[in-house]
C-alpha cells in the first residue's frame, strides 16, 4: 500500500475538570473495544498516555464543570487545539454535583471545611499558597467559558453512548444519540 494512501488517525484528548472521573471511566468501559478505536485514533493528552499538556488534536472530550483558574486555563488550552470541542457528562453541560456549591457563598465554604469544622487540628486555617488553583466563586458548565462544539449528556454517558458518539464523529457523521443510548437514572 502507499504511504501517501493511509489515512492519518484522528488525534483525541481528554480531561477532566471539576469532576468524579466517571465519564474517562465509562470511555474505559467500551472494553475490548478500545483496540478497535485505537486503530482508528490516537490519543493525545489523557490518562491512556499520561501527557500533561494539549497539543493539536482533532477532537477534545472534556467532563467535569470549571471551579478554579486552573480549570480555565486547561479548557481554554482545549479550545485553542482541539478542532471539536466535547462537553462529556453531566458536569460538563451544566456543572453537575460541584456547582451544588453555587447557591452557597464560597468564604463561607472554605471557612467551615479548613477552621471551624469539628475534629480539625488547633490553628487550621484556609490554604493560601501560590501551588493551589485559585477557586472561582461559582462552578459554570463549559459552555459558560468556551464555544462547545457537541454535548454528550449523562452521569456518566453510558460507555455505548462514548463509542457510538466517537465512532459516529470518526466516520465523519454527526453524532446520533437516541432515546436508547441516552438514558438518566
Amino acid at each position: 500500500m502507499n504511504a501517501a494512501a493511509v489515512k492519518p488517525k484522528i488525534r483525541i484528548a481528554t480531561t477532566s475538570l471539576a469532576g468524579c472521573f466517571g465519564c474517562h471511566m465509562s470511555i474505559l468501559d467500551i472494553d475490548e473495544r478500545i483496540l478497535t478505536l485505537l486503530d482508528l485514533v490516537e490519543f493525545d493528552r489523557s490518562p491512556i498516555t499520561d501527557i500533561k499538556h494539549c497539543g493539536p488534536c482533532d477532537v477534545g472530550l472534556i467532563e467535569g464543570g470549571v471551579c478554579n483558574a486552573e480549570n480555565v486555563h486547561v479548557l481554554r488550552e482545549f479550545r485553542k487545539n482541539c478542532k471539536i470541542l466535547v462537553a462529556v457528562g453531566a458536569c460538563a453541560v451544566n456543572g453537575g454535583l460541584p456547582a451544588q456549591r453555587n447557591h452557597l457563598d464560597l468564604r463561607d465554604i472554605l471557612e467551615e471545611v479548613y477552621h471551624t469544622e469539628v475534629g480539625l487540628s488547633q490553628g487550621s486555617s484556609i490554604p493560601n499558597d501560590p501551588e493551589l488553583p485559585l477557586p472561582l466563586n461559582q462552578v459554570h458548565p463549559i459552555h459558560e467559558v468556551v464555544k462547545i462544539d457537541y454535548f454528550l449528556p449523562g452521569c456518566p454517558p453510558p460507555a455505548d453512548a462514548i463509542w457510538k458518539f466517537l465512532t459516529d464523529l470518526i466516520a465523519g457523521c454527526t453524532p446520533h444519540l437516541g432515546h436508547g443510548l441516552l438514558h438518566y437514572d
